[in-house]
């Protein structure tokens, strides 16, 4: 979704440039975007989720079925990797019948990818759009799509995360991220690009600094934005400022979360703040999942996207309702392929099979606890995800980040608000205590919490060694 700023020779003109230029940059490259987004086979693709939206679970399960028993064909007849695994007889695709028979095939790591990307690709690259990420880790990928993948993803985001809610991509809308589309020295606006092609204002998280706010909610009055997309921490600490200083002009029809775990008080402050809907969104850059929130707030599986199980360590599934490792095989993308790709996140799958209020059939997710590297691992090998119940009933800060420093001990780093008083920390170490037992806790007032490179924001992160935290645990 984002906004890239000029790369190569044209960055440093871009840089230097007036607002003027640089909003024309910008929707230059936004009509580029656009006629690759939602050109050609998109309508019709889209044509396609709304249609399948209606389905029951049965025969969306036999949709997939049939999309991921080609995906196995095609896999090893033209994908390098997993021809070679095939003929060696390590790969028995002629035993999987349906999505349950996935875990007779190995997993996937990211690390093969990591080594040889193109050891995954049946089409020549030359023919393909390539995506260089770093993800939250700085370890870079190279990943390859299709012009019809691309759409068939800007299809299903348009369909589940804009159409469920009643907005599209021709209404006007803000999106806070991590691309510095002005100079990170400047100090007086506009701290924001704007791409008329997309009716997209971009502004970049690094300059949602309070001093920069009043300008940054000016403009997004002044554009008549009705949708807000991006960071769920940069969308929150626009409305903690609005709501602190009473500006409560700024009215939306919606707010997306993306890339980042959306918490509970967040979403209370974002809707409060700006009196509209807010939903969550989950996906990874790699397209082998996509989650999509509805008005029963249930997050539904994208079947269209991947396959999506929940196994252990060594690839075998957990029941529903238990966290584990997600384990996921793309369906979107035949031609760079990832089958039981272990894409390094947590969570569950929902075990309440009953009919969603929604209307709809696709299966949900009950947990999300994101990456193995934002869980803590207690002395006694429990594994810790999710934790903003802690900071929950009316703490008096701004934000928070909790780390685990050694095997038994975690500190939390707290950006204290008007009213942070001694009680806070106390209750915050308390509740903590609670969920991760006899660990040194120690609450510690920042100045502010350190995004990672592409701005995102880590609230749970763990500093050691994982071996060391789960000590002889297997």
């Amino acid at each position: 979704m984002a906004l890239l700023s000029p790369a190569g020779p044209l960055a440093r003109i871009y840089g230097m440039a007036p607002a003027g230029v640089r909003n024309a940059f910008a929707s230059a490259y936004g009509l580029k975007n656009d006629r690759l987004r939602y050109g050609g086979s998109f309508q019709r693709q889209l044509a396609g989720y709304r249609e399948r939206d209606g389905w029951s679970r049965d025969r969306l399960a036999a949709w997939q079925e049939a999309r991921l028993l080609a995906l196995l064909r095609h896999a090893v007849a033209n994908v390098p990797y997993y021809r070679r695994l095939h003929r060696q007889g390590d790969y028995p695709v002629e035993e999987v019948r349906t999505v349950e028979d996935l875990p007779k095939l190995p997993l996937l790591d990211k690390d093969a990818i990591r080594r040889n990307p193109e050891d995954f690709l049946a089409t020549d690259p030359r023919s393909l759009h390539v995506l260089h990420t770093s993800g939250t880790t700085g370890t870079p990928l190279r990943l390859y799509r299709s012009t019809e993948t691309i759409r068939g993803w800007y299809a299903c985001f348009e369909r589940r995360a804009r159409e469920w809610e009643g907005v599209s991509r021709k209404d006007p809308y803000v999106l806070l991220g991590g691309q510095l589309v002005v100079p990170v020295e400047t100090d007086r606006p506009p701290f924001w690009t704007w791409n008329a092609a997309s009716r997209q204002l971009y502004m970049s998280v690094y300059h949602l600094a309070p001093q920069f706010m009043d300008a940054c909610l000016d403009e997004i009055r002044r554009r008549k934005v009705v949708h807000m997309y991006g960071y769920a921490s940069a969308m929150d600490a626009l409305a903690a400022y609005a709501l602190r200083t009473g500006r409560m002009d700024v009215r939306l029809r919606l707010a997306t979360s993306n890339a980042e775990p959306l918490y509970d008080h967040q979403r209370e402050r974002i809707a409060a703040a700006f009196s509209c809907t807010v939903r969550d969104t989950y996906g990874n850059s790699e397209l082998s999942i996509g989650a999509f929130e509805c008005g029963a707030r249930r997050m539904h599986l994208s079947m269209e996207v991947a396959a999506v199980e929940v196994v252990d360590r060594v690839g075998r599934p957990r029941p529903a309702g238990e966290v584990g490792e997600f384990a996921c095989t793309g369906l979107l993308n035949f031609d760079q392929v990832f089958i039981r790709y272990r894409m390094g996140d947590r969570g569950a799958l929902r075990a309440d099979e009953s009919p969603c209020s929604c209307g709809r059939h696709s299966p949900s997710l009950a947990a999300i606890e994101g990456r193995q590297d934002d869980v803590l691992v207690t002395p006694d090998g429990r594994q810790v995800g999710r934790l903003d119940p802690v900071f929950k009933g009316g703490m008096h800060l701004v934000e928070a980040q909790i780390a685990q420093v050694a095997p038994d001990e975690i500190h939390v780093r707290v950006v204290p608000a008007a009213g942070w008083s001694p009680a806070d920390a106390e209750a915050i170490a308390a509740r903590l205590r609670d969920r991760v037992g006899p660990m040194a806790v120690k609450v510690i007032e920042v100045d502010g919490i350190p995004r990672t490179a592409n701005g995102k924001f880590r609230a749970v992160v763990s500093e050691i060694d994982r071996r060391a935290a789960a000590g002889a645990s297997p």
